[in-house]
């Protein structure tokens, strides 16, 4: 009973790992889409000659920034329009490091995630976890002016759910202290590795700008309850062998 269960659990994790690859993902390819779509567009790439030079592509960044981003002490005052920030600013990214490194881990995880939970379902987990990682940063420094952009917090969650769903897939990564040799590690060992990192870089980040690591935590960390709760019983063991691709933690 238990050699066909896994035989099962691997052909389940096969047909999942095949579907993505052929394209069967297409809300985390049409996130990816839209996120490099609105950059292109906006102050921040530098391509649109309608926001200007200079002094004035300076101060169309900072108007797109108050515009689009949270800002977690207008979050707080409770208006209806710094309500629906949470949501624009996860597709809104600062430079072209900060939009290219999410959307590497969006695309490397976010594929078997959506083929998992399905089309509909992933949409809703994303935004709305996506939506909690960035209330709950604002919660914590609710007094800060500081705008908070990117889809960080969501991919977080995504990271998370991946961890809880398929906890044996190898994904092949770069570790710098490793000299950047690409080595194959189950997925968990990256996941916990690159939680730890975001959980103590949490710890001693201060109140000025940087990055929110407290939005990776709490996005991380609902990802994962998600899963766990809503898949629980039904994971998909894979063996070890599966690869689901390859990321830079």
């Amino acid at each position: 009973m238990t050699d066909r269960r896994e035989v099962l659990w691997r052909k389940r994790f096969r047909e999942l790992g095949a579907a993505a690859s052929a394209g069967g993902a297409p809300v985390t390819y049409g996130l990816i889409a839209l996120c490099c779509a609105v950059f292109l567009i906006s102050p921040l790439s530098g391509f649109n000659p309608a926001h200007g030079t200079a002094d004035a592509l300076l101060a169309a960044q900072a108007g797109y920034f108050e515009r689009w981003g949270v800002i977690p002490s207008e979050l707080m005052d409770g208006s209806a329009r710094a309500a629906l920030t949470p949501l624009t600013a996860l597709f809104v990214h600062g430079s072209w490091l900060h939009l290219l490194g999410n959307m590497l881990f969006l695309y490397v995880f976010g594929a078997m995630a959506e083929e998992r939970m399905g089309r509909v379902e992933f949409t809703f987990f994303y935004l709305l976890c996506g939506y909690f990682a960035l209330v709950a940063y604002a919660v914590v420094h609710a007094g800060s002016d500081q705008t908070l952009v990117g889809a960080s917090g969501a991919i977080s969650a995504v990271l998370g759910a991946f961890l809880c769903l398929f906890p044996r897939a190898r994904v092949t990564s770069l570790f710098p202290f490793l000299f950047f040799l690409p080595l194959r590690f189950p997925a968990w060992i990256v996941l916990v590795f690159w939680f730890v990192l975001q959980w103590l870089a949490a710890q001693s980040a201060g109140s000025g700008p940087g990055v929110a690591y407290l939005a990776h935590v709490a996005g991380f960390s609902a990802g994962f309850l998600y899963a766990w709760v809503r898949f629980r019983g039904t994971r998909v063991k894979s063996p070890a062998t599966a690869t689901e691709g390859e990321s830079q933690p």
